[in-house]
């Protein structure tokens, strides 16, 4: 049996099956855990939109950074929580912070913020690369507080949610939605 060409290439050809679907789903994830410790900014200021964000900045000490926006994690793909809150720091600059985020690993996780409307249950899950979104970077760890800056320049009018975003499965993980 094992002189038979067919028998070679069926066995090439399982061989090579496995190892995309080893590489494309990435199984062992599901029993990996990143645990990121970044240090979240003190704050005490809150304002009521990302628009006002300009005109309450004279108002507010050019020293103290300003929540924008925050939210809570929903689970959509995986069991997501943890908060996700929009800051102004003193310099003019945002940055998202991400605190006591719990979801699972995966492969080529985001962090975007977007346009959509956060949507419970399966419905949810994959609408948020229907319209606009800002990539902020890859997660940096499943588990923790962890701090993504956001690019200068980025018009935030209209970014309403954010998302765990796995790009190879189109798919969210769990997202928050922000309000002021």
């Amino acid at each position: 049996m094992t002189r038979r060409p067919i028998t070679w290439l069926v066995a090439a050809a399982l061989t090579a099956g496995v190892a995309f679907g080893l590489y494309w789903f990435a199984p062992w994830r599901l029993f990996t855990d990143t645990t990121v410790n970044e240090t979240l900014t003190d704050t005490a200021v809150t304002t009521s939109s990302p628009a006002s964000s300009a005109a309450s900045a004279a108002s507010t000490s050019a020293a103290v950074p300003v929540v924008v926006s925050q939210g809570s994690f929903i689970t959509h793909e995986h069991d997501t929580s943890g908060t996700v809150r929009l800051l102004r720091l003193p310099d003019g600059t945002h940055r998202l912070e991400i605190a006591a985020l719990n979801t699972s690993d995966g492969p080529d996780l985001r962090v975007w913020l977007t346009d959509q409307q956060v949507v419970a249950g399966r419905s949810g899950w994959q609408l948020f690369d229907d319209g606009r979104y800002v990539e902020l970077g890859k997660l940096k760890g499943n588990k923790g507080d962890q701090v993504y800056a956001i690019p200068a320049g980025t018009d935030l009018t209209g970014l309403r949610s954010v998302t765990i975003w796995c790009k190879r499965f189109s798919v969210s993980f769990g997202a928050a939605e922000l309000a002021a």
